[in-house]
């Protein structure tokens, strides 16, 4: 399995020829360095909730542009707000379904309060009983998948502190951790080199930080 993970709360999961998008948000696209076209032959993406930063539609409609075959994924009230701009989701909030070569689990996992504003809905998804995605969520029930190997965490965000993004973690026990949501408190200059990939290998898994192109404007 190999895991990229771009900007924000974006993440490309690989494994033999297929290929799963998560969370395709405005924040990942903002700045140019990832762009829709670049994702190519995709099996399905995967929607953990309706907010901008994790969905945006107009991105969302270019990749749905460039692959034709995708399965388009998310829970149900995604799939009616989708629905409303023409776009077919599957409802996709319980069970498990195989994707390619994928076993993906949907998993009710309620979204954290959030200031002066409903939660949407929210589900995590645990893949291949490897990676846990619980979106913006940092719900009791994920407990019951504690000791997953690899834990994708939302690291800033309004709806959390540090010291409760820490006790989540400790609480969930994994052996590696993909940084999520971490562009609330970052300049966009920042950002550029928190694009990664992770790589899995039997249980090691390998980090190799990915720098974006430098411009001529920028310094040395």
């Amino acid at each position: 399995m190999r895991i990229s993970k771009y900007i924000h709360s974006c993440l490309l999961v690989e494994k033999e020829t297929d290929k799963i998008l998560f969370d395709p948000g405005k924040y990942s696209f903002v700045e140019g360095l990832v762009k829709p076209e670049q994702f190519e032959n995709l099996s399905a993406i995967v929607l953990t909730h309706y907010h901008p930063d994790h969905l945006d539609e107009e991105t969302l409609g270019k990749i749905l542009a460039n692959n034709s075959s995708a399965r388009l994924l998310g829970n149900k009230e995604t799939k009616n707000k989708l629905a409303e701009k023409g776009v077919t989701c599957e409802e996709f909030e319980t069970g498990t379904r195989t994707i390619g070569s994928f076993s993906v689990e949907a998993l009710d996992a309620p979204h954290a309060a959030v200031l002066n504003s409903d939660a949407p809905q929210n589900t995590a998804y645990l893949i291949d009983e490897i990676l846990l995605n619980p979106g913006d969520s940092f719900a009791a029930s994920l407990f019951a998948k504690k000791n997953t190997p690899l834990l994708a965490l939302p690291i800033t965000a309004p709806w959390t502190t540090d010291p409760e993004t820490a006790a989540f973690a400790r609480e969930m026990s994994p052996q590696q951790i993909i940084p999520l949501h971490d562009l609330c408190e970052a300049n966009f200059q920042s950002v550029r080199t928190r694009l990664a990939v992770i790589s899995l290998v039997g249980r090691v898994f390998r980090a190799e930080r990915i720098n974006p192109p430098r411009t001529d404007t920028e310094p040395a």
